[in-house]
């Protein structure tokens, strides 16, 4: 190998890899397609090696360009951690802030959180990633996550809130259609809707419920706001959190005293909890979240 190469080619290579071509990886990048290849050119000088072949597809990876993409990719989300950090001032609620949450939670509870934060410090800018996935923090893709599962990874300050109550819930129209069951062996007989794919998170926590069998679903997903639009829809039962079905009337709860009880944590780097920025925006999570069966105006 010859003198180390340029980040930006690291850049370059995961843009190609991503898009795979020049000029897909050219437009993602801003740049011309000429200086693309150029890039992957010097980088290919500078390993002594080639990163891709040219197929009937288009650009191929060799071996060693597939095996550089995951080092390629730490780089990258190093580099935007590295630009948020930047971006703030000492001591103020300035600059960007990476929150990463499930969709339910990121499109049902935190937009009103997040107005008030915005509206309380203006040059405060948010980026909001859907993603369940709990290695976000540690590869620094996110600076701070909403999650339904504890925390194990060392170096997170973690908070827990008060659990998040699911229940079975119904449209009223399909429930005027089709009748509202009175125990599991009735519902088992209607439209049920659930997950596509079967998870150590999902066959825990259908462990705390009686047992239905999934195969037997009339719809299945693994999208929660696919399943929450299925139920507002009237497609059948499914779950979805109390606090979300109890703003709309027209949804209904189904066996009531069937219920599963999730915990949510808000957790974050501990490297960043002396940031003024950070710390704010994670204690209005906190805080704003752990009421989420209270409606909540905004302040005008």
């Amino acid at each position: 190998m010859s003198d180390d190469p340029d980040w930006a080619l690291y850049r370059t290579l995961l843009a190609v890899l991503d898009e795979g071509s020049l000029s897909a990886a050219a437009r993602s990048l801003g740049l011309t397609q000429p200086t693309v290849a150029r890039h992957v050119d010097a980088l290919e000088a500078a390993l002594g090696a080639d990163l891709f072949v040219r197929s009937q597809r288009g650009l191929e990876p060799t071996d060693l360009g597939q095996s550089l993409r995951s080092h390629a990719q730490i780089m990258a989300t190093t580099a935007a951690a590295l630009l948020r950090t930047a971006s703030g001032t000492l001591g103020s609620v300035t600059g960007t802030v990476r929150i990463s949450a499930s969709d339910v939670v990121a499109v049902e509870h935190l937009p009103p959180i997040l107005t008030l934060l915005r509206r309380d410090h203006a040059a405060l800018v948010v980026e909001l990633m859907l993603s369940d996935r709990v290695d976000d923090l540690l590869a620094r893709e996110a600076d701070i996550a909403v999650r339904m599962t504890e925390p194990t990874q060392t170096s997170l300050l973690a908070r827990r809130l008060p659990p998040v109550e699911l229940g079975f819930h119904a449209h009223r129209s399909y429930l005027d259609l089709r009748g509202t069951p009175a125990n599991m062996e009735e519902l088992s007989a209607h439209d049920l809707i659930g997950h596509d794919a079967e998870t150590p998170a999902l066959r825990a926590m259908v462990e705390q419920l009686p047992p239905l069998d999934r195969h037997g679903f009339a719809l299945k997903t693994d999208s929660n706001l696919a399943q929450l639009a299925a139920i507002r829809a009237g497609f059948g039962i499914g779950l979805c959190q109390s606090a979300v079905a109890q703003r709309d009337k027209a949804l209904v709860r189904v066996l009531p005293a069937i219920a599963l009880h999730l915990p949510i944590w808000i957790v974050m780097h501990e490297d960043l909890k002396t940031s003024a920025r950070f710390r704010t925006v994670f204690d209005a999570l906190a805080n704003g979240l752990g009421n989420m069966t209270v409606q909540r105006s905004l302040r005008s």
